[in-house]
């Protein structure tokens, strides 16, 4: 699978058959061509954003990860599952990321389980070249909608941060952000971009290479604020950024990879490497959601909103309610019940997983279900294996002791909906 992503007029003549091209920022008006973030640049011109060369390079590559990540179906490779990708990014100086051409492809490895070969050439767009000086916040931090984001925006700002807040548009959390954003005290500088990528033909569904689009808005925003080097704040629980896998058939990329310490770990590094003063933070890496929820700085506000968040991974497909089955929404409810404080009043389809019907998907019930059984019957070792393989001794210690907690919040939650 060959994916070339470049400004309009660094686009090849002709295409290879079976090749795709993307437009970055502009339509190149050609059939077979796709399109990215169409007019975005000169948006980002007239807010006044600046970035660096380094910074808006790092933007352009995530998008273009982005649309190969959509355009190229998993059901045409050989197993169904893993794609070899051949990806060509126009960058503004791609001869910096000449020594990080390794690196980038073993860090998307690490993220979508594919093999990717990365070429890095002439033919980006120039950075958005804004007058506006920057803007007086000291940080910058992931707003989705969902829980794990508003418990980081309450936190930092109990902590008397100003954080700058950026979101990734979805249809269904985009009005819910920007209510986030304006109680928190940041609505005038929260920024809600979309990748934009449109494209004739199927689209891939798995999108394990969406939240680079995310992390990339986060580098860009943190070039308007004063602050050097940025702290980028990633609000995501521990279980989620672990995701351990819940049965053996879903290693690796199989559960997703978004906020894996590992993966941002590598993300850090390559930013490093290119010169862009940004530095991630994943604050709640050794925390459950329930802890998230316990020990939040403002009880009172939390009580408020934290019903009205989004958690589900089939939100869309059930018209804008929670599904009540799938892992996301089963941590959610397991966190709800170790919070102790507040009846969950969120609207599920399914508000007993005992009376959930497995129409079709996977069977995230019953795959919860057995790894409980596995650390009851075989301990929490057995059940991790390998999980923990890339950390520290120490941070290992850590991230064990916030994964067994998780499994007890889930278990919690089986034996409260009669499957254990």
């Amino acid at each position: 699978m060959k994916v070339i992503c470049t400004g309009v007029d660094h686009l090849p003549a002709h295409l290879a058959n079976g090749e795709l091209a993307f437009a970055l920022f502009k339509s190149a008006k050609r059939e077979g061509v796709g399109t990215i973030a169409k007019g975005w640049r000169g948006s980002l011109k007239r807010k006044g954003f600046a970035p660096s060369p380094q910074a808006w390079d790092f933007t352009q590559f995530c998008l273009a990860v982005c649309a190969a990540d959509l355009a190229c179906l998993r059901s045409t490779s050989a197993d169904g599952w893993t794609r070899t990708i051949e990806l060509t990014v126009g960058l503004h100086e791609p001869l910096l990321w000449a020594p990080w051409k390794q690196h980038a492809e073993s860090m998307l490895k690490v993220l979508t389980g594919d093999y990717w070969t990365l070429h890095f050439v002439e033919g980006g767009v120039s950075p958005p070249d804004g007058k506006a000086p920057p803007l007086e916040r000291d940080c910058v931090s992931l707003l989705s909608g969902g829980l794990d984001s508003l418990i980081g925006g309450i936190d930092l700002l109990a902590q008397g941060r100003r954080p700058m807040f950026v979101s990734q548009l979805a249809h269904e959390d985009s009005q819910r952000q920007r209510d986030y954003a304006a109680m928190l005290g940041g609505g005038e500088t929260h920024q809600q971009w979309s990748h934009g990528i449109s494209f004739s033909g199927q689209r891939e569904p798995s999108t394990r290479g969406r939240s680079l689009a995310f992390y990339g808005f986060a580098v860009l925003a943190a070039s308007r604020v004063a602050a050097v080097p940025v702290q980028v704040f990633v609000p995501e629980n521990g279980f989620i950024c672990v995701n351990p896998p819940l049965v053996p058939g879903r290693v690796a990329s199989l559960s997703t990879r978004t906020a894996h310490p590992l993966f941002i770990g590598m993300l850090q590094e390559l930013l490093t490497g290119l010169g862009v003063p940004v530095q991630f933070e994943l604050p709640y890496r050794f925390k459950t959601k329930g802890q998230m929820l316990q020990e939040c700085l403002n009880q009172e506000l939390l009580r408020t909103w934290a019903a009205d968040s989004t958690s589900c991974g089939r939100f869309r497909t059930y018209n804008r309610v929670h599904c009540g089955r799938c892992v996301p929404c089963m941590i959610r409810k397991s966190a709800f019940l170790a919070w102790g404080r507040q009846t969950d009043t969120t609207r599920y389809v399914y508000p007993s997983l005992a009376q959930s019907d497995k129409s079709s998907g996977p069977d995230d019930p019953m795959a919860a279900a057995l790894a409980v059984l596995t650390v009851r019957t075989h301990g929490l070792d057995r059940f991790l294996g390998a999980t923990l393989a890339f950390a520290s001794p120490d941070d290992r210690r850590a991230y064990r002791n916030m994964l067994a907690a998780g499994v007890t919040e889930l278990e919690t939650l089986l034996h409260a909906d009669g499957l254990l």
